[in-house]
Order: structure tokens, then sequence, then C-alpha cells
């Protein structure tokens, strides 16, 4: 039995982690603001245009890093179509679009799934008494809330809660 060449067994182990890094590509689906951070506040580095083609760095949240034919920022995900194809229909989507119910509808659906706080940013958290303080301030009494239910017109409502133990 021959061996391989040690040199291309190396040069494979070398190149195959290359595949998972590759780049992402995605197309802008309307003309927004890039930002130098992943918040709305933070400081505008460029902007681009509906259907300019870009390069996704990075994920954080709500929020893609993108790089552009001239920048590099910040924009919300909601912003960005992913995949190199912009218009581009597989067979795939179009079973999917029949088993939603959704084909030739015209009825486009988009969800994020973001919530909270990532398992990293938990990791990471600390305690904070001055921001409890600052969070109590804002309590209100029964007495208060029921005073602004009435001047916002709003009326109770009693209903009878589900007893304990029982699922629906």
């Amino acid at each position: 039995m021959k061996l391989l060449n040690p040199s291309i067994i190396i040069a494979t182990i070398l190149w195959l982690p290359g595949l998972s890094l590759a780049a992402e590509f995605g197309t802008a689906l309307k003309t927004d603001t890039m930002r130098s951070e992943p918040y709305a506040d933070a400081k505008t580095t460029g902007n681009f245009a509906r259907g300019e083609k870009l390069e996704i760095l990075s994920k954080k949240g709500a929020w893609l890093q993108i790089k552009t034919s001239k920048n590099t920022g910040w924009v919300r995900l909601l912003s960005i179509k992913r995949g190199a194809g912009a218009s581009g229909g597989s067979q795939i989507s179009g079973v999917l679009g029949l088993a939603s119910g959704r084909a030739g509808t015209g009825q486009v659906v988009a969800t994020t799934g973001v919530r909270g706080l990532s398992e990293e940013e938990l990791k990471h958290a600390e305690f904070n008494e001055n921001e409890i303080s600052k969070l109590e301030q804002h309590m209100q009494s029964a007495e208060q809330a029921q005073k602004f239910a009435s001047q916002a017109g709003l009326k109770a409502v009693k209903f009878n809660y589900l007893p304990k133990g029982v699922a629906q």
C-alpha cells in the first residue's frame, strides 16, 4: 500500500478550516446607513443603496457588520438579504412556499431571531446597584397605576384564572 505524501496531507488539513471561514455575501434590501458600532445612536460611517452587493463580516444580535465597496459598518439585520443571489428562487424555496401556503400570494414574512442577551454577555454580567436604583425610581404604586388607567379611559376587566396544574 502506497502512503500519501505528508505535504499533501498537511496542505489539506490547513485548507479545510478555510472552507468554514468563507465570506458570506448579501444584498441590500433598502437604502440604509451604516454605523460604527451595533447601536442605533452610533456614529454614521456611510450609506449603501438598495440592491447593492456587500460582504457580511460578522453578526451581533440584530446587527450585521458589513463591507461595501466604499465602507465598513454595522447595519440592522432586516436591511440585508443574506446569500449571493438577490432574486434567485431555488426549487426548494418554491416547495417551501407551497408547504407554507404562501406560494404566489405576495405575502412576504420577515422575522428576526434575536432574544435578549447572548450567552457571552450573560457570562460577563455584573451586579450594578446604581442601575437597580435607577430602575426603582421608575416604579409606580398601585394607586398611581389606577389613576393613570382611569385618565387613559381604561376599564378593569375581571376574569377567572386557570386552576394550578392545568395546561391547555
